[in-house]
């Protein structure tokens, strides 16, 4: 399992997964320190840990809900071989489809 989560965090992901509410808050935000990449995870499938969803914004202007592959963001790197970080102090205010209808509004995750 990735390090960019916590346990507490992947209980609650999995049971996001597995109960799948139907506007969940999102339980993770991570990011790249060197870009504007942003992803907002509200859960994992119970079959594959490596599956997450959420919502995504890759710093392009265009944010997307769908499935996010984790092995995939744990290789990303940057500047210096800086890696895909968690918000630590990231709680969510709202559900996952208010931040995605913000995101396509302004072109940008801003959580």
């Amino acid at each position: 399992m990735t390090k960019l989560i916590t346990k507490a965090q992947r209980e609650q992901l999995i049971k996001n997964g597995t109960e799948r509410p139907e506007n969940p808050k999102p339980v993770v935000k991570l990011f790249t320190p060197w870009a504007n990449a942003t992803w907002l995870l509200t859960e994992l499938d119970p079959e594959d840990e490596r599956f997450a969803f959420g919502l995504a914004d890759l710093g392009l202007g265009f944010p997307e809900m769908g499935e996010i592959y984790l092995p995939e963001i744990e290789a990303l790197r940057g500047l210096a071989g800086l890696r895909v970080e968690r918000d630590k102090f990231f709680t969510a205010k709202m559900g996952i489809i208010e931040y995605a209808d913000e995101a396509r509004k302004e072109g940008r995750i801003a959580a």
